[in-house]
């Protein structure tokens, strides 16, 4: 039986995120609350919970902390 070594696999580059995806992930990788985050872009919550339910969808995220190490490894 033979070993082979095989190289880790790099993620894949992510999905192009709409700008204002890209502000509500920026808020909540800050540690803001979905109402927070709704206030300071002027939007209702539920606006931002569909913001972040389509950028877990494009970047494969399943919770906030997996949203968070994405957005940190994005450089937001």
């Amino acid at each position: 039986m033979s070993l082979t070594l095989v190289a880790p696999q790099t993620e894949a580059p992510a999905p192009a995120l709409a700008p204002r995806e890209q502000e509500a992930l920026r808020h909540i990788a800050a540690g803001c609350t979905y109402l927070q985050t709704a206030r300071n872009m002027g939007l209702s919550k539920h606006t931002v919970d569909a913001y972040l339910r389509r950028i877990r969808a494009k970047l494969g995220a399943n919770t906030t902390a997996e949203l968070t190490r994405l957005a940190i490894s994005l450089g937001m």
